[in-house]
């Protein structure tokens, strides 16, 4: 039937988005509606709908789209624990997104990455330091990725009262980190305790708080029941618990693992069906197409279509996308803040503030301006993909390492930059090239080794190779390279790129000095040379745990959380969650609890005294962590559950006061229902976990009558 256009209603910005979505369900064909709820919608020219692609990234800024700000990986951005930050940095990357879309409609396209609608963040728990896509992550911890997530999506999201920015989407829901060749057919099997206590509270966050309009099921089972189809997880958690109003999207092809995969149905009829009786509202493949016919055999209905289709209708209309440009605020980004100058000193503002000192012998960074001779030798210190991570886009000019060196250095200094060996393979070393009589008579050389988003990663993204990490060593002659230098070297500086944990225990009692940058983005290479000459004083914290081998942690396949993590570890690992120095000190006391006892359902303040004791401006990220003491069902040893960063001059102190709240205190029954138990709880708050005497942590009781 052809229309009018003042007929249009969905158009109508004046009716309600009910009404407006209502309109378009009544009036589009079944066949048309299911095309609307495969990523890749084709237009339909008699409704003025044109044609949209609901796939776009943004991890760590605008991806796979040409130009944008590349802001560090994400696990380097939990790394600077730094909320406040990480927003800016969200809004940043929103800014470009809303920019190149419309740009890209100006010249019709209206294809892939363009869009604006983000598969952004990566919430899974890093619960095991093999997988390789733990690098989109925010680590192991769930508070902390909780905070630093709610911060990503509000970024994203905007706060319109009437209109969103983008979407966000919180992925991949739930219980979902490896290994990366089974996740077509594996089934996550958890405990209750563990799946609320876990893997649950970062989304629960995100949906509630973070009010994220989006939500991507993952490719495994979890505890049977393939999660793209999870009446567990989708309708009672997700929507009935947690009153999640937004959209589900699946991960990508996820939907045909049903039948060829998880054998948890027998035909693609059945899988569309499944999956969207439950509540998964659109398929990132092609497969939704067999709803035609699931409909036609009774698996589905029109009603079940009808409510995904308005879910996914809705999420259009509050992006504006059919409204009038001038009366949607964001259609006024102009392209220009593409990479502007702003967004450039905000990659580097983050990129500084990931970077992690682990080990500084004798005081022997920072490092003189005035050197008369440095070497930069490794795999990673000119290599330009490294700063990178995955999921990445591209930026004008990006700093390498060396590059960052160069900056530094006087005119007089005679710099060395050597590649030493190959990033992996077992091609014989390049020693000769690093000129190791010149390491003997020089002042410093920089080792940079480490891996890259090309060899972890995701399955498939990553060439030859599952994406997960087997060995827990450096990858191909890094080692022997390394060990060479310090035959020659008079100081070693290592600096480790990568987006994991790596076994550092050789370097660790061999290195004068090592820093762990990740993938540090397009500003990488300066923000690395900014902490070693002292520019910077580093204070990154790792948002993971480093175990000191494989062997101190469970199977990869094992998804209960004894044994893994800082929460549950017994075992001493090489570097704890949370640790990193600097190059002042910092003191702490004068502990206050607002009660010492305390009723169930009551919160408590807390406050402490932390002091610069040293002789240079600094960050400090302060940390607090609760302790159950007697609990009468399983928990963890210690959990995060407040941190902040704090600068810091010489002698100045400030006070820091975090909230307690009920939820806070809580263990979980085997049904994974939380509940505060009368006992003792400790609180301590210091510079990383308590159990390190170098943090200086002060710790207090308070008791729950």
């Amino acid at each position: 039937m052809k229309m009018k256009s003042n007929l249009l209603k969905h158009l109508d910005p004046g009716l309600s988005i009910a009404e407006r979505v209502d309109y378009l369900a009544t009036h589009l064909t079944l066949r048309e509606k299911i095309a609307q709820m495969l990523h890749g919608a084709p237009p339909v020219p008699r409704m003025k709908i044109p044609a949209y692609n609901w796939w776009n990234e943004g991890l760590h800024g605008v991806a796979r789209a040409g130009r944008a700000t590349v802001f560090p990986q994400a696990i380097g951005m939990a790394a600077s624990f730094d909320v406040p930050l990480m927003g800016k940095v969200a809004t940043a990357i929103s800014d470009e997104a809303r920019a190149k879309h419309h740009a890209a409609e100006e010249l019709g396209n209206r294809g892939m990455y363009f869009g604006l609608t983000y598969w952004s963040p990566n919430i899974n728990i890093f619960r095991d330091p093999r997988w390789g896509r733990g690098q989109e992550t925010y680590g192991e911890d769930p508070y902390l990725t909780a905070r630093i997530g709610v911060a990503f999506v509000k970024g994203l999201q905007g706060n319109d009262r009437k209109y969103l920015k983008l979407v966000a989407t919180a992925k991949h829901y739930a219980v979902h980190s490896g290994p990366e060749s089974l996740r077509h057919t594996f089934d996550a099997v958890v405990s209750k305790r563990d799946l609320w206590e876990t893997y649950l509270p970062a989304f629960r966050a995100l949906v509630q708080e973070g009010k994220a309009y989006s939500v991507m099921g993952a490719y495994n089972r979890t505890n049977g029941e393939v999660c793209c189809g999870s009446p567990t997880l989708l309708q009672k958690i997700l929507r009935e618990q947690w009153g999640f109003e937004g959209y589900v999207v699946s991960d990508c092809w996820a939907l045909k693992d049903f039948h060829e995969g998880h054998k948890v149905t027998k035909t693609a009829q059945e899988s569309v069906a499944m999956a969207l009786r439950n509540g998964c509202d659109i398929n990132c493949g092609n497969l939704y197409s067999e709803l035609v016919k699931a409909v036609e055999e009774g698996l589905a209905t029109e009603g079940d279509v009808d409510r995904a289709f308005k879910r996914l209708f809705t999420a259009r209309i509050k992006l504006g996308m059919f409204d009038p440009p001038a009366m949607v605020p964001f259609s006024a980004i102009k392209p220009s803040v593409v990479g502007c100058a702003k967004h450039r000193r905000l990659a580097l503002e983050m990129a500084r503030e990931s970077i992690v000192l682990l080990e500084n012998k004798n005081r022997t960074l920072p490092l003189k301006k005035d050197l008369r001779t440095i070497a930069v030798v490794g795999p990673n210190a000119a290599d330009m993909s490294v700063l990178l991570g995955n999921y990445n886009g591209f930026a004008p000019a990006m700093t390498t390492v060396a590059e960052g060196v160069l900056g530094k250095v006087s005119a007089g200094t005679q710099t060395l930059i050597a590649k030493g060996c190959d990033l992996t393979g077992d091609r014989p070393l390049w020693f000769n090239e690093c000129h190791p009589s010149a390491m003997k008579t020089g002042d410093a050389v920089i080792a940079v080794v480490g891996y890259s988003g090309e060899i972890e990663g995701e399955e498939g993204c990553v060439p030859g190779a599952e994406g997960d990490r087997s060995s827990y060593g450096l990858p191909g002659r890094q080692m022997e390279l390394l060990q060479r230098i310090r035959e020659s070297a008079r100081t070693m500086v290592v600096v480790v790129m990568a987006g994991s944990p790596v076994d550092l225990s050789w370097i660790k009692a061999n290195a004068d000095a090592l820093v762990f940058a990740w993938y540090p983005g397009e500003a990488g290479g300066q923000a690395v040379a900014d902490v070693l000459f002292g520019d910077i004083n580093p204070a990154g914290r790792l948002p993971i745990t480093f175990p000191t081998s494989y062997a101190q942690i469970p199977a990869f396949t094992e998804y209960d959380m004894k044994g893994r993590t800082y929460r549950f570890m017994d075992q001493a690992p090489l570097y704890r969650f949370g640790y990193g120095l600097s190059y002042t000190s910092f003191a702490y006391g004068k502990m206050r609890l607002s009660k010492r006892t305390i009723k169930a359902g009551e919160s408590v303040k807390v406050s402490a005294e932390v002091r610069n004791v040293g002789r240079v401006a600094g960050d400090e990220v302060v940390q607090m962590y609760v302790s159950d003491v007697a609990a009468s069902v399983p928990v963890p040893r210690r959990h995060l559950e407040g941190f902040v960063r704090v600068s810091l001059r010489p002698g100045e102190k400030k006070i820091v006061t975090f909230e307690v709240r009920p939820e806070q205190l809580a263990a979980y029954d085997d049904e994974g229902v939380p509940f505060v138990e009368a006992g003792v709880f400790r609180i301590s708050v210091g510079g990383g976990q308590p159990d390190d005497p170098a943090v200086g942590a002060v710790t207090a009781v308070v008791t729950v009558a």
